[in-house]
């Protein structure tokens, strides 16, 4: 079981960017997936990007070429950088760690874009 805490989350402008980050209560450097998803009010959460053990990374079609999912595993931690926001970005976002059959999720962060 790994602790996830998220952070970097907060208001922006259409067209704007935030890093998003979640730092893990131990080494990501075993963990199978590590993953971020989001919640919009009123819909199901939702997948938006990964990051295997070797580095590959992929992306839900509403975020790729905009979003990239980054790790640095001497802090134990993975980003996600998210540019060009829009509107229908706005969600509390989640990050995940998969390590054998479970998976372990924090707490989210609140990212909201707005004019």
């Amino acid at each position: 079981q790994v602790q996830l805490v998220e952070s970097g989350g907060g208001l922006v402008q259409p067209g704007g960017s935030l890093r998003l980050s979640c730092a893990a209560s131990k080494s990501i450097f075993n963990i199978n997936f590590m993953r971020w998803y989001r919640q919009a009010p009123g819909k199901q959460r939702e997948w938006v990007a990964a990051i295997g053990g070797g580095g590959s990374t992929t992306y839900a079609n509403s975020v790729k070429g905009r979003f990239t999912i980054s790790r640095d595993t001497a802090k134990n931690t993975v980003y996600l950088q998210m540019n060009t926001l829009k509107l229908e970005d706005t969600a509390v976002y989640y990050c995940a760690a998969d390590i054998g059959v479970s998976r372990d999720w924090g707490q989210g962060t609140q990212v909201t874009v707005s004019s």
